[in-house]
């Protein structure tokens, strides 16, 4: 079993770094400290859930879901925002027990279900997630509207 946990704030500079890495992945600029002070505003206001796994003592990878309602369902339902484990250590199945964790978090917070979304070309992703569970929703047409 795979040593999956809360985060805490004593992570941040391990948490941080693989956060970086993560923003890198989806083409962003590397921003360490920026990463720490966002990181560290979600730990402290309690504003997301953070789950690490770790491997001797290392984190390796995380996943951060925060929290939505459903006003049909009336209930909570948790996005799943990110997910990420560092290049060296995938293909351990650090991936999928990030994912049992949300499913553990959405059932003891009585939530509704888990929303995710991931690219079209993430070919990795697009096989990993139905093999935990999940279903591709496409009833409906997905927008956004961006104010950066």
């Amino acid at each position: 079993m795979k040593n999956t946990r809360k985060a805490e704030t004593k992570d941040l500079e391990m948490l941080s770094q693989l956060f970086d890495e993560y923003r890198i992945f989806y083409h962003k600029e590397s921003n360490i400290n920026d990463a720490q002070v966002f990181l560290n505003e979600r730990i402290a206001q309690q504003d997301s859930e953070i789950i690490v796994v770790e491997e001797n003592q290392i984190l390796v990878g995380f996943v951060q879901l925060y929290p939505l309602f459903s006003s049909t369902r009336m209930k909570k339902y948790w996005l799943l925002n990110d997910l990420f484990v560092n290049e060296n250590h995938r293909g351990k199945g650090y991936s999928k027990q990030l994912i049992e964790s949300a499913k553990e978090i959405c059932k003891e917070s009585d939530a509704c279900g888990i929303l995710l979304e991931t690219g079209k070309d993430n070919l990795i992703g697009n096989q990993l997630y139905p093999s935990c569970g999940f279903k591709i929703y496409d009833e409906v047409n997905f927008y956004e509207w961006t104010n950066v």
